[in-house]
């Protein structure tokens, strides 16, 4: 059956919503630990997290782009110097122009300061255990396919992608990067993941530390 936009009033739904289907594929694992991708992936993860009663952490990644077309990525990057970029014969180029313009190095001077901000977990820390990887939408793919990548190097016992809403084409390339994907729509050229939200307003960096810090204060609260 075909899906059409907006499907959830907001991002936090959207996670409630993606929760109920990680029941059953997650389980009630002792090593789940939800990883969300800042900023928009942080209130969906936040809320899976909450669902699921597991710990939720961010792990930056960081697109590149030419300054004048900011909307266009050629590239992303993420923790342990991994980088991608846009598939085609102008890979290289892109790449070589990334750092001669010093595109590159200004978006490895971003990740570093949003992996402090928010406090992006040590690698030891999420060795070995069930990687939740989270984000809002997946339309091209680049930045989440940096982060699996980057979260390959950690050696998880096992890696899941959940995101509410992904493109097809996209969500085949990624399948095979991650031992399970979830997602509650996948579409055909999907175009804005905003699109298939009543609400998508674009974060700042207060407002993810301030979804981190309740969704911590939870986790230490007594079960009822």
């Amino acid at each position: 059956m075909a899906v059409h936009p907006p499907l959830w009033s907001n991002r936090h739904q959207a996670g409630l919503a993606l929760a109920e289907r990680l029941r059953v594929s997650a389980g009630q694992r002792h090593d789940n630990w939800v990883i969300a991708l800042p900023r928009g992936g942080v209130p969906v993860a936040v809320a899976v997290a909450e669902a699921l009663h597991c710990p939720v952490a961010t792990w930056s990644v960081r697109k590149v782009a030419d300054p004048q077309w900011p909307e266009l990525a050629i590239g992303a990057i993420a923790h342990g110097g991994v980088a991608v970029w846009r598939n085609g014969h102008a890979a290289e180029l892109r790449e070589s122009m990334a750092r001669q313009q010093g595109w590159l190095q200004t978006q490895q001077q971003e990740l570093l300061r949003r992996q402090r901000l928010f406090g992006d977990p040590l690698p030891e820390a999420l060795r070995g255990r069930h990687l939740i990887v989270v984000d809002d939408g997946v339309a091209t793919g680049m930045t989440v396919r940096a982060a699996l990548l980057s979260l390959h190097q950690l050696q998880p016992s096992r890696l899941t992608l959940a995101v509410p809403v992904v493109d097809r084409t996209v969500a085949r390339e990624l399948s095979q990067l991650v031992d399970h994907l979830e997602a509650l729509a996948i579409v055909d050229q999907l175009e804005a993941v905003g699109l298939w939200y009543e609400t998508f307003n674009q974060l700042s960096d207060h407002e993810v530390l301030e979804l981190l810090a309740a969704a911590a204060a939870a986790a230490v609260k007594p079960a009822p």
